[in-house]
C-alpha cells in the first residue's frame, strides 16, 4: 500500500563518516609515522566536510519529503476521512 503513495520517487542519500585517523600511542610510533598520520588527517578533514555537505542536502530531502506527505495527508483527510 505504501507504494501507491509514492512521495516524490527521490532516494535517501545514505551519507558515510570518514574514518577517523589512528594515532598510535607510542610517542616513538608517532613520530616514525608522522608523515602517514599527517596524511590520514588531512584525508579526514577534506572527507568530514563532504560528509557534512551529504548530512545538509540529506536533511534538506527529508525535510521536502516530510511537507509532501504532509500535504498528501491533509489531502487525503479532506477527500476520505472528513467525508464521513
Amino acid at each position: 500500500m505504501s507504494s501507491i503513495f509514492s512521495a516524490s520517487g527521490v532516494q535517501a542519500n545514505t551519507c558515510f563518516p570518514p574514518e577517523r585517523p589512528f594515532v598510535p600511542a607510542e610517542i616513538e610510533s608517532a613520530r616514525e609515522y608522522r608523515d602517514l598520520i599527517y596524511d590520514d588527517f588531512q584525508i579526514y578533514f577534506e572527507d568530514f566536510s563532504v560528509y557534512l555537505q551529504c548530512l545538509d542536502q540529506e536533511r534538506a530531502r527529508a525535510f521536502q519529503e516530510g511537507q509532501e506527505v504532509s500535504e498528501e495527508y491533509r489531502r487525503f483527510f479532506d477527500q476520505v476521512v472528513s467525508d464521513d
